[in-house]
């Protein structure tokens, strides 16, 4: 699982209405997403516009696999986007983020030092300013290799020097991510 599919699902749970499943609802929203224009719709999923139409009007109701996926995904990634907004702004100003991780971390110190990376299953909570920094870098549209240096920051910061209250040079690098997740 990737970092930024992690932090959509985190955002997923603030959700107030279930996002649409049949094929139908969902280029329904994602018609009016896009303010009722069925020739972008179908420009950015690959199919015609009439086909577009079709699935508005319910006369098809079962994508092919990869079309089925690419919608969901879509309209995932734009459901309540005011709600979404919210959560964000809770999180990177006053909640935080909790984390819940199983990967390698290996660290650096100063010339000579290091700790051999190994397995570790950590659950902590990001401060607000760790989870706004996550979160903008997620927002630029950053790299999942971007996203994963953020996170190693702040496990470093956090759990590794423990605010700077020892090991201060310490460098975290996380790799290997077997499962991570992301709560508000």
């Amino acid at each position: 699982m990737t970092i930024d599919a992690a932090l959509n699902g985190a955002l997923a749970g603030a959700f107030t209405r279930p996002v649409p499943k049949s094929a139908g609802a969902q280029v329904c929203c994602l018609v009016r997403q896009h303010k009722g224009s069925t020739k972008a719709v179908a420009a950015f999923l690959g199919i015609s516009q009439r086909t577009v139409e079709r699935y508005v009007k319910d006369q098809i109701k079962r994508p092919r696999a990869d079309l089925a996926e690419k919608m969901a995904a879509e309209v995932r990634r734009r459901w309540q986007p005011q709600i979404r907004a919210e959560a964000r702004k809770t999180a990177a100003t006053t909640t935080g983020l909790m984390v819940d991780v199983r990967a390698r971390f290996g660290s650096t110190a100063a010339p000579g030092s290091s700790a051999d990376a190994r397995m570790r299953h950590l659950t902590l909570a990001f401060p607000p300013h760790h989870a706004a920094r996550l979160l903008d870098a997620q927002d630029a549209g950053a790299t999942d290799r971007r996203l994963q240096q953020a996170t190693a920051d702040a496990f470093g910061e956090v759990y590794f020097r423990d605010g700077d209250r020892r090991a201060h040079e310490l460098l975290v690098e996380l790799t290997d991510i077997e499962q991570i997740q992301f709560e508000l």
